[in-house]
């Protein structure tokens, strides 16, 4: 099983261009029973941006020993996003579409989600406690990064209509707003600008 490349972009087939069209999400009720369909490319896209994330600010830390231990963790968040991107990937094949509600798909996504959360975590501690040792430059460049995997991270809990345990309930952007693709009320950036800051 390969390990897929943190800095490769993800390629798509013309069966791809034609799901990257489809709503990344939808939301059907019958019966009382909500079913919540997801794009298995933008779910791929989510989980690339994030090892985007995770080497671009890695490398800046890189050659400042005083910054190892925040590398460290934002390594080892890498891996387990890496990981769960190879997983899911493996079990999704050339499906287009997977249902949430499915137990095991929900495992899959969920693992993905939490470990994004793990490398946002880990860029965001980076950020904090590197003082003075990386330059005004570099810092803003940093928390760019972190802004938008956070904005990502956002849209990617309200298309799922869950939010993060550790974040208020109204971090994920309500699907209307998703939908819209309006601009993420605290980093101002929309999906689409996340995903091209994050090389997606």
């Amino acid at each position: 099983m390969s390990k897929i490349s943190r800095r490769s972009l993800l390629r798509t087939s013309s069966l791809g261009l034609a799901a990257a069209l489809l709503a990344a999400c939808t939301v059907t009720t019958q019966n009382g029973v909500t079913t919540i369909t997801l794009d298995v490319a933008k779910i791929k896209n989510y989980g690339q941006a994030g090892l985007n994330a995770a080497a671009t600010v890695g490398s800046f830390l890189s050659g400042f020993p005083t910054l190892a231990p925040y590398a460290a963790a934002i390594e080892l968040a890498d891996t387990a996003l890496s990981g769960a991107l190879t997983a899911f990937s493996t079990a999704a094949g050339s499906m287009l579409v997977i249902t949430y509600n499915d137990a095991n798909w929900k495992t899959r996504i969920d693992s993905l989600l939490t470990d994004l959360n793990k490398v946002g975590d880990a860029i965001e501690g980076a950020i904090s406690g590197s003082g003075s040792v990386l330059s005004a430059k570099v810092l803003a460049e940093a928390k760019t990064y972190k802004n938008a995997l956070a904005t990502l991270i956002s849209v990617f809990q309200g298309l799922l209509g869950v939010s993060d345990a550790t974040a208020p309930a109204s971090s994920a952007m309500p699907r209307a707003m998703i939908r819209t693709g309006a601009p993420h009320p605290i980093t101002g950036m929309t999906e689409a600008q996340a995903l091209k800051v994050l090389g997606v």
